[in-house]
């Protein structure tokens, strides 16, 4: 026999009736289960249809004495995740968001963005980091990337921040820590916060001290491509700003406010966030249980995904030493420790006699999957549409030029055998040899 009900959460349970109103509106069935099972569990044959018929069989036995979750969104399973998240970085608090983004957009928000500000990003990243920006009517200025790392050039960030720039934004790109030192100094000089796009970043340390716990706002992404993921979306943002982290979880939910008085007749009441220059009008990034769980489960096992992601990284970086005209990934030193998201490969086109277009070509010829992250942002159209000039951008990014088109790539670094690894490694100094031969 089934369970009775749970209590439902405060938007319903309105004290003790004999007519309830449920907070789920429709609940998952067994079948639901079973589908949602087959999807995480893929696979085809007698042998598996054999077990999934098993499996239907019992998820049906648990369904007889088992109840639905009386909430699907934001309750438990949120909660243990924020705090999971919060004390594997080491600060107090964080909130879970829908993803990476929308953690971009509170923290652009803090600052109150509006049209004649400046957000500085650096030239090379994903079109998210620069999104909101461009969607208030905010100005974006592109710094240049450091040749070695592809992280923003604390150099020409402090060429190119004004008192106009409200917002600074390195970009931990492959998971490898920005000079995080030189980049606050510099932002905080000129009255401007920082803001960490850690889509790559979540478990790195930048001198010994956690990704998330240095700079003003923080966010991370755990997209279904990223060292871990909340079944597929996911993001998590965190605050230094004493006014601010308070606000947090209203900040994720349109404001609502339970700390304070309801309105006449009704259950809460709706308050504006604390920007930094004025009141915020908070946004919906409300996430849900299963997305916290599915965190959750893979933070306790994160530390073995980091190690593995590392190993397989020194093997390759070793393995690459000495190679004419190859450099490999940097990992870190100093207290510097990167999450290996990519493995960085950069080359030498003279000593090669041909640039990475031609490297990456051969890669692929030789079964080598290889991608270079990301294209620079100043070239993609909606720039031109916006009335940035995509070639005078660039004369003020020599080094984004160079590397882009010139000099790296990314080669995958998890998830395979001592084999592909070899394969990888090999094909890499086949194509180097080959290229020096035909100079």
């Amino acid at each position: 026999m089934a369970r009775a009900k749970k209590d439902s959460d405060f938007r319903y349970n309105t004290g003790e009736s004999r007519v309830p109103w449920a907070a789920v509106g429709e609940n998952y069935n067994q079948q639901d289960v079973m589908e949602v099972v087959k999807f995480l569990m893929q696979g085809d044959g007698a042998v598996y249809d054999a077990r999934v018929e098993s499996v239907r069989e019992a998820v049906s036995a648990l369904a007889e004495v088992s109840t639905p979750p009386a909430k699907l969104s934001l309750d438990v399973e949120v909660a243990k995740c924020e705090k999971k998240a919060a004390e594997y970085v080491g600060i107090d608090d964080c909130v879970f968001l829908t993803n990476c983004t929308a953690g971009f957009e509170i923290a652009y928000k803090y600052v109150n963005l509006q049209p004649g500000d400046e957000v500085i990003v650096p030239a090379i990243t994903f079109i998210a980091t620069m999104a909101y920006p461009l969607s208030v009517g905010a100005k974006v200025v592109f710094c240049d990337v450091d040749p070695r790392t592809l992280n923003m050039d604390p150099d020409d960030l402090a060429k190119k921040i004004t008192n106009k720039t409200k917002m600074v934004v390195p970009v931990h790109i492959g998971g490898y820590p920005c000079d995080m030192d030189r980049i606050m100094d510099i932002a905080h000089t000129h009255g401007a916060l920082v803001l960490e796009d850690a889509a790559h970043g979540f478990g790195a340390k930048y001198k010994g001290r956690n990704i998330g716990a240095i700079a003003d706002f923080t966010s991370f992404s755990f997209h279904e491509v990223k060292n871990n993921t909340s079944f597929g979306e996911g993001g998590i943002l965190m605050t230094t700003v004493p006014e601010f982290k308070s606000s947090l979880r209203r900040a994720r939910f349109l404001g609502v406010d339970f700390s304070m008085p309801p309105i006449k007749d009704w259950l809460y009441n709706v308050a504006a966030l604390p920007g930094k220059y004025g009141p915020v009008v908070a946004g919906n990034a409300s996430t849900t249980e299963i997305q916290a769980l599915g965190l959750s489960l893979q933070i306790d096992r994160y530390g073995k995904i980091l190690e593995e992601r590392a190993r397989c990284a020194r093997y390759v970086t070793q393995r690459l030493q000495g190679v004419p005209g190859v450099i490999p990934q940097d990992l870190g030193a100093g207290g510097t420790v990167p999450t290996f998201h990519l493995y960085q490969l950069q080359i030498d086109p003279a000593e090669l006699g041909g640039d990475i277009q031609v490297f990456k070509k051969k890669l692929t010829e030789r079964g080598v999957t290889n991608i270079p992250h990301f294209g620079p942002l100043y070239r993609f159209q909606i720039l031109q549409e916006l009335g940035y000039d995509a070639d005078a951008i660039a004369a003020t990014c020599p080094n984004t030029e160079e590397v882009f088109y010139h000099r790296f790539t990314h080669l995958p670094i998890y998830g395979l055998t001592e084999e592909q690894l070899d394969y990888m490694i090999q094909a890499i100094k086949e194509t180097a040899a080959e290229m020096r031969g035909s100079k």
